[in-house]
């Protein structure tokens, strides 16, 4: 690490020391989630190899990736997450969900009843998913955290965003606590850029429903 890296990182720590409160964002560009018969499919003799570990325990994002082929339309090369699941699915924004021509719903992570297929291409294969959604702003926190934060599994929360030059609030975030979880609001690509988040936006939680 060099020395500017190692410098940012200092100041981010003592900002979050000072501020407990605050909650780091994860901006979640569009990815796939593949079973185990589907991955051996798209990627035959393979193993699921690690590009980088995620924050959250055990998970990864994988060296390999697919086309998502719509109606309309194609997104190339979108990253493979780890490790496999018991449901293949596909979550892209809104604006990706448009331009490829399916209907995509706002849903928490597995609930894929209703939601649209797409094809999933690679050179040695293709699969069609029925899975495809844009995911619901969503918070994973340890236990502790919401315990601190008074909230439980499932509870819905507004959350301020405040960059250098834009606030904006989410009233509809779902707080998803687990022992093992590490603090963080996922958001899609959509909804960060509308908000200009960064490096050093600012995200808490301003009301609990």
């Amino acid at each position: 690490m060099d020395e500017t890296a190692l410098r940012a990182l200092i100041q981010r720590v003592i900002k979050e020391e000072l501020d407990p409160d605050r909650i780091p964002i994860g901006v979640s560009n569009h990815h796939i989630h593949l079973t185990q018969a589907d991955f051996a499919t798209l990627f035959p003799n393979q193993e699921m190899t690690v590009l980088k570990p995620l924050k959250q325990p055990n998970e990864f994002a994988s060296k390999q990736t697919v086309d998502i082929v719509g109606p309309q339309g194609t997104i190339e090369h979108v990253r493979v997450l780890g490790p496999c699941r018991a449901h293949s699915q596909v979550e892209i924004a809104r604006s990706e969900a448009i331009r490829i021509g399916v209907d995509a719903p706002i849903r928490l992570s597995g609930h894929l009843d209703g939601a649209p297929s797409v094809k999933l291409v690679t050179p040695n294969g293709e699969v069609t998913v029925q899975g495809v959604i844009i995911a619901k702003r969503h918070i994973h926190m340890s236990n502790q955290d919401a315990a601190r934060f008074g909230v439980k599994l499932g509870d819905t929360v507004a959350v301020e965003i405040r960059s250098a030059d834009r606030r904006t609030i989410f009233d509809d975030v779902i707080a998803r606590p687990r022992e093992d979880f590490v603090l963080e609001m996922h958001i899609d690509t959509d909804e960060a850029n509308a908000a200009n988040v960064n490096g050093d936006t600012i995200a808490r939680i301003v009301k609990a429903k």
